[in-house]
């Protein structure tokens, strides 16, 4: 059964990884996408709290991925030339 509001991947029980922190609303929708064309499963955290702060860019929300799949996460993302921004 699936509770209401509960991501489905924290749901499946996986170990996620936080992978990048960032404030950039562009960064987030293009990692976002690149995730979910390799079939990577990941979730944006705290985005809930940067609303509430009121978007002013205090709370940077977390790109978590499957802990399974971390290597190959960060791998794309440096081929797509955003290792900058990746969390070590």
């Amino acid at each position: 059964m699936i509770s209401a509001g509960l991501n489905p991947v924290l749901q499946r029980g996986m170990a996620m990884i936080e992978i990048m922190r960032t404030n950039d609303p562009v960064v987030i929708s293009f990692v976002e996408s690149l995730l979910k064309e390799a079939g990577i499963a990941h979730f944006i955290a705290d985005s809930n709290m940067s609303i509430m702060e009121g978007s002013l860019g205090v709370l940077a929300r977390r790109i978590m991925v499957d802990g399974e799949r971390e290597m190959e996460a960060r791998q794309l993302l440096k081929d797509a030339g955003v290792e900058q921004e990746l969390r070590s």
